[in-house]
């Protein structure tokens, strides 16, 4: 199967390094299109059509406002579409390549190291073997769980944007670190391999109150810690969090 892009940023790229094959693309004059096209021995493509004539998928990966400009130039095309456009429903998508199977997948950047989690939306009546191309697709770069399109931006609220939420709470942890006097380089490196091994032995449990309690004795010094943590409010600035991205 090949893949053709549109768009260059920084979800193509995660895309492109996760899939590690030959794909076509474009991007809006950035050069980044030739960069990760030569890093996975693809080619950028001069223009959309060219891109849609030697692809079988077209995976839209440029900003949501540009969809109809994107789709002006391929309304006589067939190839079916990917969208990996946040917020644009299948409806839009299907307004805009009327005729041809589309489908929504919200992955997050860790499908570049085959560990990323990507929500899925398609609809009724796309063809059998287009869909399990695009789940075996995202399988190949970690986990894909295929959901209603109306809890798919719900989904995003911990997949999508978690990755960053992860690394602000190491920044969090390593500030405190370093006002404690733990240089800077030993802080964001504890604090990097603890989060990753904290994330094992729950992926090994899948029981968070459990590896709480197995760490925090009564009384002692996790067991603060964490009294502190909710005292200054975590679970509700998460919770806000997650009303923020839903709100967009």
């Amino acid at each position: 199967m090949r893949y053709g892009l549109v768009g260059a940023g920084n979800i193509a790229a995660a895309f492109v390094r996760g899939l590690d094959e030959p794909v076509g693309i474009i991007d809006g004059g950035s050069g980044r299109a030739k960069q990760l096209a030569e890093e996975v021995g693809g080619a950028a493509c001069a223009d959309l059509e060219e891109l849609a004539a030697s692809s079988d998928f077209l995976v839209l990966a440029h900003k949501p406002y540009q969809l109809e400009q994107v789709a002006g130039p391929l309304r006589e095309d067939d190839t079916p579409v990917l969208s990996l456009l946040g917020p644009t429903t299948l409806a839009e998508l299907s307004a805009a390549y009327p005729q041809r199977p589309v489908f929504r997948a919200l992955p997050n950047l860790a499908i570049s190291r085959g560990e990323g989690v990507t929500a899925l939306a398609t609809t009724e009546g796309e063809p059998a073997e287009l869909a399990e191309e695009v789940r075996s697709l995202f399988g190949s770069m970690g986990w894909v769980y295929e959901v209603a399109e109306s809890m798919i931006l719900k989904v995003n609220t911990i997949s999508g944007v978690g990755p960053a939420y992860a690394a602000l709470f190491v920044e969090a942890q390593v500030e405190a670190a370093i006002r404690q006097g733990i240089p800077a380089p030993l802080a964001n490196e504890l604090a990097i391999r603890t989060m990753r091994g904290a994330a094992g032995l729950l992926a090994d449990d899948d029981n968070t109150l459990a590896l709480r309690r197995q760490v925090a004795s009564p009384g002692g010094l996790t067991a603060r810690g964490l009294a502190a943590l909710e005292r200054g409010g975590l679970r509700g600035a998460f919770h806000d969090a997650s009303d923020a991205v839903l709100s967009a």
